[in-house]
């Protein structure tokens, strides 16, 4: 949504505009508006879009300053006096522009081009100072607040993450209600929502098709320094993704280039040796501001509570923003993240199952990987977009997104059945090297449209990608010095082995492509429909079996209807599927159909404290079919197959959850949810049980007031209830469970504001050192949860 603003403030601050104009505005006429309380500078953003107005403001001059709600039919000037109520600014209306400045501040203005851009992605969060998001666009490309969106949706702000450091993706996920955070061990992660596994990720909105979580492909180590935000949609969401993951999407939206200058440099350290450093720098590139790029770089050097085991991380970031016309802007970026592991372990941390058949308890410190075992993992990527104002509030954008996702992983460590009666143990080594090479683009127009006399939003897009993944494995290593060694006193110390040709060969391409629509239609003043569509194509080819599905729709129904100012009810139905991996095929070495899923969802949305407050009650069930499991009629035959089989089954998770996010008063900052699931099979046997049927995540910061104002404390709390996971205990030859018990982590925070610019936080994680498992069972292994650790930083703001 763009202007050319042949205007320009004072010299220290940049003119910021949102504009949807209308030839031969009539100021007088009645406007439909719809905008909760939030950030004076991100509802001036919406005010524009909704009332088709160029909007000035210097974003010095809202600094920090809150609007008031704004919903129901007005003439524009009752709806900028209800908008700017309590703010200390002043404004004029001048035919289709609105000018806002701070009172009193002098309104110099110059004529010169000046141009932004309103953000069709949500609002940027930023700044806010909030834990709750004003706009969100991840469900249905629709730019909509969570209140509006018939659909469960988590949003981790950026103000949340600066609060508890969340570093990076793992972080964050611990830290969102309903998902549960599994550690195949040290560089290898795995989330889990409703059920069912996470591999869907989106970027800026553009869904990756990078699916391949066992290799990792980086995605859940990504800095969160170039991240504005982490927005989570439960539930399957065929719709803008085709094919994935029908527990929930991960979409990452980076942070955007500032109007005006401004920067940070942060330091810190903690437990384990755990340095790291940030940098950030943003603003203008050109005198008129017509140019504005950022760039960020993160470093991150740090140790562990395991034994042998460091990592480096570094992160590069630039993104720079050119207005090609009065209605163009075009977006070009990149990043460059490196993880550089040492004394990786691999499959958990310890093998559960010793010779005799008891299991192993060992210490948190125990590292079953060697000194030098490494699962490095590498992240190149670069993007454009360029946005188009059409006019009439229409708006077109086109993405861009090419990634280079490449890992290196010389393993070995200590797993299977370990030790033996003598205390022995043998390192089983192998070596993986690879990369994925991935394009995505999406192309889609959006704007209102008038029908039975009233105004509705319209969404027709296109979208698509291709990924091509090359790996080699190597299997049989030869062990110069031997591979037995001791494993009560392991120290990771061992010769490397040497390897012969590679022994798996991996050549895959996905390509995926797909068109879609939505319409939100406003049936009532109080009842608005979403419905649409998406027409998704997917083939699979390389040297595993291909597999191929053409013209599959993937359909999408919501409705929200308004109780009151405060209560909305909604319904929703969307559903999703997910070609199988290559590994899924059947006795007859068949791959098995894709696995599917349909999401039902039913809740009631709130919106409290002027719209600085958002909460949601939700019901949902997801039905699976063509669920991958163990065919054991055929591979518990004696003599065993050559070949391990797995058939198809049903299941269905059913359950609900209630989150909270926002301010529940003057600088008292809250987000939390609980969750409650159940998912069984076709025979109503509960499977999943490694995820926690019940979860409680609460985190809470507040400002403190008074002498003590320059103080912000802050507290966080997870738990859940027991989880199990069924292996099979081949000494005893007998099936067993392993049983994480229900458990309490309790974090920290307290920053203190040294001056306007500089402040110092401190963070203590798993206050009551709780020893817990992180995972079980993977590979009959386990791997824990990290330690009581603590984390002192500094930042200067500039």
């Amino acid at each position: 949504m763009r202007r050319a603003l042949n205007i320009n403030l004072l010299p220290s601050a940049l003119a910021l505009a949102v504009s949807l104009p209308v030839a031969g505005y009539v100021q007088a006429q009645e406007i439909e508006l719809d905008i909760p309380a939030q950030a004076l500078g991100s509802a001036l953003q919406e005010f524009g879009r909704q009332a088709d107005l160029q909007v000035l403001y210097s974003p010095t001059d809202v600094e920090g300053k809150k609007s008031t709600t704004v919903k129901g039919k007005l003439d524009p000037q009752q709806a900028i006096n209800a908008l700017l109520a309590g703010t200390s600014t002043i404004h004029t209306l001048s035919g289709n522009a609105l000018t806002v400045t701070a009172a009193g501040a002098s309104a110099g203005l110059e004529l010169s081009p000046t141009q932004v851009t309103g953000n069709v992605l949500g609002n940027i969060t930023e700044d806010s100072g909030s834990y709750t998001p004003g706009t969100i666009a991840t469900a249905t490309r629709l730019t909509l607040t969570p209140r509006e969106t018939p659909q469960s949706i988590t949003v981790i702000t950026r103000q949340h993450i600066e609060d508890f450091a969340l570093n990076n993706v793992d972080d964050v996920m611990r830290h969102t209600p309903g998902i549960t955070v599994s550690a195949y061990d040290t560089d290898r992660t795995n989330y889990y929502s409703r059920g069912f596994s996470v591999n869907s990720f989106q970027y800026d909105g553009i869904p990756s098709t990078v699916r391949n979580v066992g290799y990792s492909a980086g995605n859940t180590l990504s800095d969160m320094a170039i991240y504005d935000r982490v927005e989570v949609l439960k539930g399957a969401t065929g719709l803008l993704n085709g094919a994935g993951s029908l527990g929930a999407t991960i979409n990452l939206i980076r942070k955007k280039p500032t109007s005006q200058f401004k920067g940070h440099v942060q330091l810190g350290a903690g437990s384990w040796d755990n340095y790291r450093s940030e940098v950030d720098v943003s603003g203008p590139l050109t005198e008129s501001g017509n140019v504005r790029g950022r760039a960020v770089a993160a470093y991150q050097d740090k140790n562990s509570f395991m034994d042998h085991y460091s990592r480096k991380t570094e992160t590069y970031y630039g993104i720079t923003e050119f207005d090609l016309s009065p209605d163009t802007m075009l977006t070009v970026g990149f990043d460059y993240q490196d993880n550089t592991p040492k004394g990786s372990s691999w499959s958990g941390s310890f093998p559960l199952v010793n010779s005799n058949g008891s299991i192993n308890k060992m210490s948190r410190s125990y590292n079953n990987g060697t000194t030098w075992s490494s699962w490095e993992q590498n992240t190149r990527t670069a993007f454009a977009m360029l946005e188009h104002d059409l006019g009439d509030g229409w708006v077109t954008k086109f993405q861009l997104d090419h990634k280079i996702n490449s890992y290196h992983a010389d393993l070995g460590s200590i797993q299977f059945v370990e030790p033996q009666a003598d205390g022995t143990a043998q390192i089983n080594g192998q070596k993986y090297t690879g990369d994925t090479k991935s394009t995505s683009a999406d192309l889609y127009a959006t704007g209102p449209f008038s029908l039975f006399g009233r105004e509705h939003e319209l969404v027709v897009g296109g979208s698509i990608g291709t990924s091509h993944w090359k790996g080699k494995g190597y299997w049989a290593p030869t062990w110069p010095q031997g591979n037995i060694v001791d494993f009560y006193n392991w120290n990771g110390k061992i010769d490397r082995p040497i390897y012969g040709p590679a022994q798996q060969y991996t050549d895959d391409t996905i390509r995926q492509s797909g068109t879609y629509m939505t319409a939100r239609f406003n049936v009532m003043d109080d009842l608005n429909v979403i419905l649409g569509g998406r027409v998704a194509n997917y083939h699979v080819t390389g040297l595993n079996p291909s597999y191929k599905e053409s013209g599959r729709f993937v359909p999408y129904a919501g409705a929200i209807y308004d109780l009151n100012e405060n209560f909305s009810v909604y319904t929703s139905y969307t559903d999703i599927f997910q070609p199988q991996e290559s590994t899924y095929k059947d006795r007859n070495q068949t791959l098995l159909e894709p696995d599917e899923g349909q999401n039902y969802e039913l809740g009631l949305k709130g919106e409290f404290f002027e719209g600085r407050l958002n909460s949601s009650l939700a019901y949902f069930e997801v039905h699976q079919d063509n669920r991958a499991v163990p065919d054991d009629a055929y591979n518990n035959q004696t003599p065993a197959p050559q070949n391990y089989a797995f058939k198809s089954s049903k299941a269905v998770t059913k359950g609900y959850e209630a989150e909270i996010s926002g301010e529940l008063s003057p600088g008292w900052q809250v987000q939390g949810g609980y969750t409650h699931k159940i998912v069984r099979d076709a025979d109503s046997k509960k499977i999943s049980t490694f995820e926690p049927e019940h979860q409680v995540n609460l985190n809470t910061t507040y400002k403190l007031k008074g002498d003590l104002d320059k103080f912000t404390i802050g507290a966080g709390l997870r738990w859940q209830s027991k989880g199990w996971y069924e292996i099979y205990n081949s000494p005893l030859d007998r099936n067993q469970d392993i049983t994480q018990e229900a458990y309490w982590l309790v974090d920290l925070m307290t920053r203190y504001q040294i001056t306007k610019s500089l402040s110092a936080t401190v963070n203590v994680n798993n206050i009551f050192d709780k020893s817990y498992y992180t995972n079980v069972g993977f590979y009959n292994s386990a791997a824990y949860g990290e330690p009581r650790n603590v984390m002192f930083s500094t930042r200067w703001d500039f």
